[in-house]
């Protein structure tokens, strides 16, 4: 018979009939009822109203009806409390119970009822359970420690359990030890200061006994305290990893992973001509291969560990690059995986079968795969150099599918291999151009651009190609419309007579008619650099770029010395510090690597989170004053140097964007500097024109004094504020923020007795005075006022960071509202 007739029950009253079967003097009618109870606790039933009843079974002798009583307790005690000290007296006679088993369910059930009254009763027991003859005793005693110590720490620190807790660690009981490690080590991470776990040679050698004989649990236990002890040199560190090694061999996958972070922790102290050094790096590769035949789950944790364990020590794994290859039948996680640690142990002794088999892979089915695989090709080529020809020619091949997605793919790898070597493979360009057409994807349509701006002297029809892309301007993608803007200036300095208005046109969509900020910045960049000086403009824009790194997605070395610390932790499975996911005090501790043999650091110190004094100081975030003072004084003043004067009246509608400025660059060559700047480009038109004077070039006549001022919006409406309608802008002039505003009275009634109030802002903004308003405001009238900001107010941080609440105030009452604050 089965336990689920206790879940099937549909009585009424069931409760009344309960309380009947608990209160019967038969034992078998209570313990069916207890199980009753216990089955309609788990589906959620409220059987609170028993309690009492409940806590009077626990007077028996057998074991099993004790269990359901004590499961009971732990999940009611909490809601509870004061009925709950009923209890306590069974469980102090428990703990002297002549059965090891009921001694430790005692214990172990008064360490999970986490109310306060409880666990000062709770003491005297524990201490004795901690001294108990019996090991079962003692290891369920040393977990309730911990326990306890997460309910009351004070408590446990004022009776002495935690030195007893230590002595434990000498235990003759292998899982004795271990369960008081793993109670210390718990203790200690949620108090990082306390040095509980004060590790020596003599405990290591403890440790290390016992390591042989526990369960795999408390090996884990183990191999993970000795994973923060600090050998005292290469000695010491070979022995304890000659001790660890069989670890490698387990069956748990978790033991074995705990015994690697071991292992790649202390070689690190070990000099690299000692025989010892390689035999261990071939010890370590069986283990890790043996991890990828477990399930996929499995497979894919130990792939996530393998990747920083290969970025670390690629010469671990240089030789089983088979055992990465993809199986048909693989999850895509894993096969993903597979392929980004088949590219770290691509080397020119392999290079040849590894892009055979990326090659086969780019045939695939699964779309996501495909495109990695393209793209781990380019990467073979940037990594290998020698395989770079027979790469790209495998990427043509794979072009000629004229597969839509492989053929974005590839264009964009061939792209990043046209920077790491330039004027090698320029010949493929003619047939990327064939199948220009068939992109749609941002990053493909942006490596395409570049490629036609980067060699535009080869390409005859190139503006032509970058013309077709410019129709479309404001339905493309952010990072296609910079690489746009980019590769026609590039175009236009190296065909300046060709390509002029072709420039002015996406100069003036890129400044005018746009909203993105990045794109107007970069546009009114080259708009300046082109107008004042060619030639500085041809040294930026077509400047010998730096050829780009083998491998771009390594991870940060202080980050990836953390992560081995962590093999076998979600740290390691995620690729991120403790600290980026773990709430509250726990998991902040920033861990190293021990220093390398040789490399002159101190190991004296036990402390490897800190770093020696000989290490440059890290750079450090300047402090939010500092940060925003910089920020909000950029001194944007126009330049002493004299500037040939202007017409100001000429509008932007009339004026050559890139006229007379650019003689040098199409009539004398790039050789000689422009004479002086032309006027038909030194007159900046008003703010409404749309380019102004953005970096306050001009000083000279009729040049507005100030970077670029973005027009009034209404920030109050006249229905919110009894007829008071606020526009306004931000501006800078003389290197002061200025608030432009614009009060609009809408009412009846003449408005009166202005002023203005900040809340406090990311930036520290407040009036640097009041409110100027002399006159009072009739109605339907207008005025324009200005006020000074100052960058001295109190900080607290906005969402967004530019939102700033004012308070406007007249005639005694305030009206709030927010404004964002322009770049």
């Amino acid at each position: 018979m089965t336990d689920s007739k206790y879940f099937t029950t549909t009585k009424k009253g069931e409760i009344f009939e309960l309380k009947a079967e608990l209160n019967s003097d038969k034992k078998e009618k209570k313990k069916e009822a207890v199980k009753k109870v216990i089955a309609s606790m788990t589906v959620g039933k409220d059987v609170s109203a028993l309690f009492p009843d409940v806590v009077n079974c626990m007077q028996t002798d057998n074991l099993e009806l004790k269990k359901l009583v004590y499961l009971y307790l732990m999940n009611y005690a909490k809601s509870q409390p004061d009925m709950a000290i009923m209890a306590v007296n069974t469980f102090v006679k428990d703990c002297e119970d002549l059965n090891p088993l009921i001694r430790a369910l005692a214990v172990r059930t008064m360490g999970c009822i986490r109310v306060d009254k409880i666990t000062e009763y709770l003491c005297e027991p524990l201490r004795k359970c901690l001294k108990d003859e019996d090991p079962y005793v003692r290891k369920t005693a040393a977990v309730c420690v911990a326990k306890l110590h997460d309910i009351n720490a004070q408590l446990v620190e004022d009776q002495g359990f935690l030195d007893t807790l230590k002595d434990l660690i000498s235990d003759s009981n292998p899982m004795v030890v271990a369960n008081a490690v793993a109670a210390l080590s718990e203790i200690a991470e949620s108090h990082p200061n306390s040095n509980l776990l004060d590790l020596n040679p003599q405990t290591i050698n403890k440790l290390l006994t016992a390591l042989n004989e526990c369960t795999e649990w408390g090996q884990i236990f183990i191999l993970d305290c000795l994973a923060s002890y600090l050998p005292r040199d290469d000695r010491e560190s070979q022995s304890i990893c000659e001790r660890v090694t069989p670890r490698l061999s387990h069956a748990n996958s978790a033991v074995v992973l705990s015994a690697v972070k071991v292992l790649m922790k202390f070689m690190e102290m070990l000099p690299k001509d000692l025989d010892y050094y390689g035999t261990l790096l071939k010890k370590l590769a069986p283990p890790l291969v043996t991890l990828l035949s477990a399930e996929p789950e499995l497979q894919y944790v130990a792939l996530r560990n393998i990747n920083l364990i290969v970025q670390k020590r690629p010469e671990i794994l240089k030789h089983e690059m088979k055992v990465f290859f993809v199986k048909y039948n693989d999850p895509i996680y894993v096969k993903l995986e597979k392929l980004d640690i088949m590219i770290r142990l691509a080397s020119q002794a392999n290079i040849a079968q590894v892009l055979a088999e990326l090659k086969e892979y780019a045939t695939e089915v699964d779309v996501d795969f495909v495109r990695k695989a393209v793209r781990a090709i380019g990467r073979c080529a940037i990594k290998v150099e020698q395989s770079a020809e027979r790469c790209v020619s495998t990427l043509l091949d794979l072009i000629q599918t004229k597969v839509n997605y492989v053929v974005q793919e590839a264009i964009v790898v061939i792209k990043d291999i046209f920077r790491k070597y330039p004027n090698k493979y320029e010949s493929v360009i003619a047939t990327l151009c064939e199948n220009l057409d068939s992109l749609d994807e941002p990053e493909a349509r942006a490596a395409m651009i570049w490629i036609v701006g980067e060699y535009a002297e080869r390409i005859d029809n190139a503006d032509e190609l970058l013309e077709s892309f410019l129709e479309g301007f404001h339905d493309e993608s952010t990072q296609v419309q910079l690489q746009l803007l980019t590769a026609i200036v590039k175009l236009f300095l190296k065909k300046p007579t060709e390509t002029q208005e072709l420039v002015q046109q996406v100069l003036s969509l890129a400044t005018q008619d746009s909203d993105n900020p990045d794109l107007r910045d970069r546009g009114y960049i080259y708009w300046r650099l082109l107008s004042t000086d060619p030639v500085a403009a041809k040294e930026v824009v077509l400047a010998e770029k730096p050829l780009i790194s083998e491998e771009t997605d390594l991870i940060e070395p202080t980050l990836l010395e953390e992560l081995i610390c962590h093999i076998g932790t979600l740290a390691s499975v995620y690729h991120k510090p403790p600290s980026a996911f773990v709430e509250g005090s726990r998991g902040v501790q920033h861990k190293r690597l021990p220093p390398r043999a040789g490399s002159g650091e101190s190991t004296e110190s036990p402390d490897v989170g800190q770093s020696g004094p000989s290490e440059a100081p890290p750079a450090v975030i300047p402090s939010q004053g500092d940060l925003l003072g910089d920020l909000l004084n950029l001194d944007l003043a126009p330049p002493t140097a004299t500037v040939p004067s202007v017409q100001p009246s000429m509008q932007m509608g009339a004026m050559d964007l890139l006229g007379g400025g650019l003689d040098s660059l199409m009539g004398a060559g790039l050789g000689a500097a422009p004479a002086a700047m032309p006027a038909s480009l030194g007159s900046a038109p008003a703010v409404g024109g749309g380019l102004g004077d953005l970096f306050d070039l001009g000083g000279g006549v009729g040049m507005p004094t100030g970077s670029y001022v973005a027009p009034k919006t209404v920030w109050l409406l006249a229905m919110k504020a009894k007829g008071l309608e606020i526009s306004g802008t931000f501006a800078r002039r003389g290197g002061i923020i200025q608030m432009d505003l614009s009060l609009t009275n809408k009412a009846m009634s003449v408005m009166t007795d202005f002023a203005i109030q900040f809340n406090r802002n990311s930036f520290g903004l407040a009036p640097a005075g009041p409110l100027q308003v002399l006159t009072p405001l009739s109605p339907n009238q207008t005025i324009d006022v200005s006020l000074p900001l100052s960058t001295s107010g109190p900080v607290m941080k906005m969402e967004p960071l530019n939102n700033l609440q004012q308070m406007q105030k007249y005639r005694k009452e305030g009206f709030l509202f927010s404004s964002l604050l322009e770049a």
